[in-house]
Parts: structure tokens; sequence; C-alpha cells
């Protein structure tokens, strides 16, 4: 109807007036019937706009209803993508994989000078003299980089590593070092066993996370046949408990044991902070809460003291936990002991994420815990389920199924040389492992493997 009326409209009103005229005692009318014809071409031209803008309204409607019906989806799959980004967005905005600047370089190559000069005035032997040598060489290419080539920095910062890891293997480690140990002198880890003991945790399988061992010092006096566990009751993130056992059938038994209480709670700055602990003598080492730092708690006196582990951007926090496909949660830092005493085992921005090995050393006299000594690998922490440290060689495996990890790779501190063809198999009875230490006194391996407690032999 409105379209007629539009229409209509659209007539001039002269066609609605005649002329009358007087005819014959008539009156006559004329009409001019021309300006009444129907508009159809007019019709005709705004009904196919009216039918397309129809369609048009249809499609349009069905896209919303598509849009409406696939955006959650779309949510979610954005969500997943931004989850898996994020860990190279770090790496990105941090800086890991750009260039080294110069200026860093720099710094560091004069730090080496510095260390370099110190090793060869104590020691003044050939090695000593060899890594001078390299040093002057490194310092002189730098100076040339410095006026024409910067892209070359990154294998300028390969060698810096390389001489650092050589600096610190002249430092303390003994020259004889590989024959104090009829283990050590055999080389690299040959072969796994079986697993030698399998139990569940005394606190039950619920506690997926945590650690546990032998007394890891040999010459622990009345201790050292005792066996520990410490649990992860909080979050499977974080305890302040340790059980000690006084042998290995009270162990096993689960029957007259002793607990200790390292924090007062699970957040405070005592207590422990990932899976990752070890009974060293008289104090439980272990990562401090919420920090770059390592505490060592005395078992008789209850003291608790702690260092501040070196480098540039020390990952805690979660920041570089060990990880296959998923990541055990805040597993940054590994406490462990082997034939050469402790270690801490972790990684640093400025190590670009990959693997770090510090020597610890307890000051009995000065009651102080001290970092000694400092290796940097090439192996990214991240690509490694866990670590441990034999005879002064830092080992690592990855995932491979739900029975079974695998020994890959390994990173010698007397020699700075490492080697990624390994494949010695490790069994499990679990899927994720939370903890893998050495014990030196028995040469065993124990894991904490979703809450159950294995030991294997290790053979060389």
């Amino acid at each position: 109807m409105w379209l007629l009326l539009l229409l209509l409209s659209s007539v001039d009103s002269k066609g609605l007036r005649g002329q009358w005229l007087r005819r014959n005692s008539s009156c006559v009318c004329t009409v001019n019937s021309t300006l009444w014809s129907f508009p159809v071409v007019k019709y005709e031209h705004v009904d196919e706009q009216i039918q397309s803008c129809e369609v048009s309204w249809k499609v349009l409607q069905q896209q919303v209803n598509l849009s409406s019906q696939s955006l959650p989806q779309m949510q979610l799959s954005i969500r997943n993508i931004t989850a898996r980004l994020e860990p190279h967005r770090y790496l990105h905005h941090r800086g890991l994989y750009s260039s080294l600047a110069l200026p860093q370089l720099v710094q560091e190559l004069t730090q080496l000078e510095t260390d370099v000069d110190s090793i060869h005035t104590q020691l003044d032997n050939k090695k000593t003299q060899k890594l001078s040598e390299e040093a002057d060489k490194l310092r002189a290419y730098v100076e040339r980089l410095q006026t024409t080539d910067v892209i070359n920095m990154k294998s300028v910062k390969e060698k810096l590593r390389y001489l650092k890891n050589s600096g610190e293997a002249c430092r303390t480690i003994p020259r004889d070092f590989r024959g104090q140990d009829r283990h050590c002198l055999k080389g690299l880890i040959t072969n796994i066993s079986e697993p030698v003991t399998t139990k569940v945790s005394p606190h039950g399988k619920t506690y997926t996370s945590g650690s546990w061992g032998k007394q890891a010092q040999a010459d622990s006096g009345g201790e050292s046949d005792s066996y520990w566990v410490q649990p992860l009751l909080s979050s499977h993130i974080w305890g302040n408990t340790l059980r000690v056992y006084g042998n290995y059938e009270d162990f096993l038994a689960s029957v007259r044991h002793k607990d200790f209480s390292v924090a007062p709670s699970y957040s405070h700055a005592n207590a422990v902070e990932g899976p990752s602990a070890v009974l060293y003598g008289e104090a439980l080492y272990y990562h401090c809460y919420r920090s770059a730092d390592i505490c060592r708690y005395d078992l008789k006196s209850n003291a608790v003291k702690r260092v501040t582990l070196p480098g540039s951007g020390v990952g805690f926090n979660n920041k570089f936990p060990y990880c296959y496909y998923d990541c055990r949660a805040n597993s940054d830092v590994d406490l462990e002991a082997d034939e050469t005493g402790l270690w801490a085992i972790y990684a640093t921005t400025g190590n670009h994420g990959n693997l770090v090995a510090s020597r610890l050393v307890w000051d009995n006299d000065a009651e102080q815990l001290n970092v000694t000594q400092t290796w940097e690998t090439r192996l990214f922490k991240k690509a490694a389920s866990n670590a441990f440290m034999v005879c002064g060689v830092l080992y690592a495996t990855r995932y491979v199924d739900t029975d079974r990890e695998e020994v890959f790779y390994a990173f010698d501190t007397a020699t700075g040389k490492e080697d990624n063809s390994l494949a010695i198999p490790l069994e499990k009875v679990a899927k994720e492992v939370a903890s893998l230490s050495y014990n030196p006194t028995n040469k065993q391996l124990y894991m904490y493997n979703d809450g159950y407690l294995l030991a294997y032999q290790v053979y060389f």
C-alpha cells in the first residue's frame, strides 16, 4: 500500500483537475488520462531494490549467526595459541636470543682476563699458560669487532663461554681428580639397572612431588646409613618438613623416623620450593622459597643459612623448570651431590635459558655457604626432564614414554666438553619424574616418580 501511495503522490496534481464545459444543456468534464497512467517502470525498479535488500539482509543475518556460533571456538583457539606462544614471547621480549651487546661482551672478557691471570699466577703450568694465550687472542679479536664486525659476536660469546668453563676447571678441581675415585676413573656412565627399590612414599601416593635418598656424605659418622624423604605438601610445589630414617630397614618398613620442620609454614622465606633437595652431612640443602637462593638447614641447630646463585637472571618461580610435554612446576633449581661435593643446577637468562652448574661449599669455621665455581652449558633447561651430577659430570634426561626416561646428554666440568649422543634407558613406574639424584656413597640413583620412590644401580 505504501508503494502505491508513493507512486500516486508522484503524479502531478494537475492530473486531478478537469475542464468543465457546458454542452447541450449538459455539463461535460474532460480529463487528461495520460497523467493517470501507472508508473510501471518506476514500480519495478523500486521492487527490485526491495528484493535485493531482502536478499542482502538474509545473507548478512546468516553471516552474523555463523559468526556467533564460531566465535567461542575462535576465542578458545586464540587462547590456546597465546598460551603456546607465551614462552616464545618471553624469550623474544627479554632478548634471550638477540645478538650479544658489545659492551657486555667486553665486560665479560675483562672479567675472564682477570680470572685467568689469577689462576695462572697460582698454578703457572702449561694449561694456564695456554688459557692466557687464548684470552689474549680473544682480546685482539674483540678489538677488531669494535670497528669492523658485529655479526660474529655470538661466536665470540661461545668461545668466551668455553674459556670461562676451562678456567673454572683449572681453579680448584685437583689435577689427578679422575684418579681419586675408581668409578670416576672409568669415565662416563655406561648403563643403569632396573629399579632395585620400589616403594610408595610414606606420606602417600597423592603427594606426587618431592625428593628422597640416602645420606650423600661418605664421612658423616653415625648418620651415614640414614635415609630421608622430603615431600612437597602444598600444591606439589612447596614444603617445610623432612623425615629421616636411621637405616634402610626402617625406611622400608616406615618405622622409627624423625621429622624436622625446616620452616614454620609453606610460604615462609625458608620453606622448600621445588622438588629437589639433598641431605649432605648434618644439613638439608634445598631451593629457598621464591628466590634465587640456596638454603642450608642444620638438623642439629635448626639454623638456616643461605647463598644467592650467581649469574644474570637466575631462573626461579617457574621461569626455567624441567619439561617434557608438560613442565614440572617450580623445578627451576636442582640440588645434587657427587664425589666432588655439592652442586646447584639451574638456568639463567644470561646463558639463554641453558643449564648452569655451580659448586657449593659449606665453610664450617665461618658458618657460611659459598658458591666457588660455575659452568655454563649449551643445553636448554626446558629440553630436559631432569639432571644429576656424577664424578663432576652433569647428566640430563629426557622423556621417552610413560615407562621410560633416557639419559641423553653429559657435560664434563673437568674438561668443558659435552656429549649429546648418549642413549641410556631409565625405567620408571609412573609418567612424571619429580626429582632424580645420584648418591656417591653407593653409586645409586634415586627417583621421586609421581609418589613412588625408586632406586637404581649405576654402572661405569
